[in-house]
């Protein structure tokens, strides 16, 4: 994929000493996608929903998560009430934006409140609405969708009760129009991703390397702070607090690192990151594994690798089934029958990124429900969103006399060519010698 320089993060050598966009640089960035977005995709997913009129309500400090993403770089929250209107007739191709609040919202919305003559904010955002009589309002309230359930009671009735009568019936959730802006990834999304999973899996090959880790001295939270700080030193964010465990010979599976002394590394031991950064109001979570070798080693152990190799299948039988339009639970139950049937110990717990970590769109699995997830499961699958290919196989292994987990998370887009793994996955196990 070709990348496009003005959105990338730029990489200076082979050590990954990194460079990020200056502040004002990430900002033109994300307001150009930004009015990508508003420009190409906004009208298709109005169309798709049929919701005619949009309408979205934030107080300062209490954004709706979909507001949230469509302020500018320069706005870091909403201001005293905001309130963003989209109107879009069926058939037309344009979405007309209007923001009903004290400020323009730079160059996307012009303010469209004349105070003086309409003293109440709510007032002039009817006067809107009986201007444009769309068929019906969507407001972002979602009793299963946490990210689609962005208005609160407050506003919520405040709105309600200011709205004539005559069009309190065409008020709709608007559910699928607020997933669908979060989930769907645009072309400049998709490259600036390239260079997002590049970087998240160069640092997990650094902090899995003898610069971060000596054997009998590392501690699993000094690499997870070694993450947290390396993260700060590039410019960028974390979505979470990264986990680095260990698995070892003769220790029991469920209580690894709950054992005393298991924190600090040692050869012989297999290594586990999950981590994840922010860039550019985009996610990722990545899942990776190393081994250290013992004095006399030169290579990984042969059943470690095949137990590797059995989570890279198991990855293989869930993405093949990525089709377009299959729900979450029929994705993920097909890939459950099928891995068991090739004698894997399979558990499935993937779900979309993006703008949020855990992000809008279907769930496929969770890691205490492998028998589906009642409605976010039910969702189906769209073109252009990316996931986090998140699993597990447990396998045993005789010569450490217990069970392992290759616990692997990568970074996925799904096109109409099928799901590709931004920057590749993880296919052997990382070394770090003693």
């Amino acid at each position: 994929m070709k990348l496009f320089v003005n959105f990338l993060i730029l990489f200076i050598g082979l050590n990954l000493t990194a460079q990020t966009l200056s502040i004002q640089n990430q900002a033109t960035t994300i307001n150009k996608i930004l009015d990508e977005r508003f420009e190409t995709l906004l009208p298709n997913l109005m169309e798709k929903t049929g919701i005619e009129m949009w309408v979205l309500i934030s107080r300062e400090y209490l954004e709706d998560p979909v507001l949230k993403t469509m302020l500018p770089a320069t706005w870091l929250s909403a201001r005293r009430r905001t309130i963003l209107v989209f109107y879009k007739p069926k058939n037309q191709n344009q979405v007309e934006k209007f923001a009903v609040a004290r400020y323009d919202i730079e160059n996307n919305f012009k303010s469209a409140w004349d105070v003086s003559k309409f003293p109440d904010q709510w007032d002039a955002v009817m006067e809107l609405i009986k201007d444009k009589n769309p068929k019906n309002i969507g407001l972002n309230y979602s009793e299963h969708f946490a990210l689609a359930d962005g208005i609160t009671k407050t506003d919520y009735e405040a709105f309600t009760n200011k709205l004539p009568n005559n069009y309190k019936n065409r008020v709709v959730s608007a559910e699928k129009l607020a997933i669908g802006w979060i989930e769907t990834r645009t072309p400049k999304e998709l490259e600036l991703y390239e260079m997002l999973a590049k970087t998240t899996h160069d640092i997990i090959k650094e902090a899995f390397s003898e610069k971060v880790i000596k054997p009998g001295k590392t501690t699993t939270d000094d690499v997870v702070w070694w993450l947290r700080q390396k993260v700060s030193d590039l410019g960028l964010q974390t979505w979470f607090h990264p986990d680095i465990d260990i698995q070892r010979a003769k220790t029991e599976l469920a209580s690894a690192n709950q054992q005393t002394g298991l924190s600090i590394i040692q050869a012989g031991d297999l290594l586990h990151c999950d981590f994840g950064i922010t860039y550019l109001r985009l996610n990722t979570d990545c899942q990776e594994h190393a081994y250290v070798l013992k004095p006399n080693e030169t290579e990984i152990p042969t059943y470690l690798t095949r137990a590797f190799e059995a989570g890279n299948a198991l990855q293989d039988i869930l993405t093949q089934n990525f089709i377009e339009g299959k729900s979450g639970n029929e994705i993920l139950l097909k890939s459950l029958v099928e891995a068991k049937n090739k004698r894997l110990n399979p558990s499935i717990y993937s779900h979309p990124l993006g703008y949020y970590g855990h992000s809008a769109g279907p769930t496929i699995g969770m890691w205490d429900a492998q028998q589906g997830v009642p409605i976010t499961g039910d969702y189906p699958l769209n073109y252009n969103t990316v996931y986090a290919i998140e699993l597990n196989n447990t396998v045993l292994i005789p010569e450490w006399q217990t069970e392992i987990r290759i616990m692997l998370e990568q970074v996925a887009v799904f096109t109409e060519k099928g799901v590709h793994y931004i920057d590749g996955r993880q296919t052997k196990i990382h070394l770090i010698k003693s």
